[in-house]
């Protein structure tokens, strides 16, 4: 009887991972710039059901979706995107950079309050996108 496994050359072998074989997309993993993860984690900026929602978002950036709300945010810098959570009360925002290959950069955390991103928080993303670059070029 045939084996569960091939053996011509450039077939998976015992030692290939189930993800190689399904072609399951790994997830990139997140950089966090300046305090955006510090941010992110304190309660009185995110509220733990914002903070849910953020991760949720995130992780679907990590497999390579887009999250359910976002624009593009090329203001502050090439390829930044905000993920715009809307809660009863407040809104809460997630600036990011997810066009590189070796990982997703969240740049900035905050709570929004109003509907136009303030330009402390704009000047903020960018002043830590020029960061994340300047540390990306080293």
């Amino acid at each position: 009887m045939g084996h569960a496994w091939r053996s011509e050359p450039g077939w998976p072998n015992k030692r290939t991972s189930i993800d190689t074989i399904m072609a399951i997309p790994r997830n990139k993993p997140i950089d966090w710039i300046g305090a955006s993860f510090k941010d992110l984690c304190d309660d009185e900026i995110f509220p733990e059901d914002a903070r849910r929602a953020a991760g949720y978002q995130l992780r679907k950036v990590q497999r390579g979706d887009d999250p359910d709300d976002w624009k593009p945010f090329d203001e502050v810098g090439a390829g930044t995107k905000e993920i715009r959570i809307k809660q009863t009360d407040s809104a809460f925002r997630v600036m990011y950079v997810a066009k590189f290959e070796d990982a997703i950069y969240v740049l900035h955390c905050f709570k929004n309050k109003s509907q136009k991103t303030s330009q402390k928080d704009k000047d903020l993303s960018a002043q830590r996108y020029r960061d994340m670059m300047s540390t990306r070029s080293k």
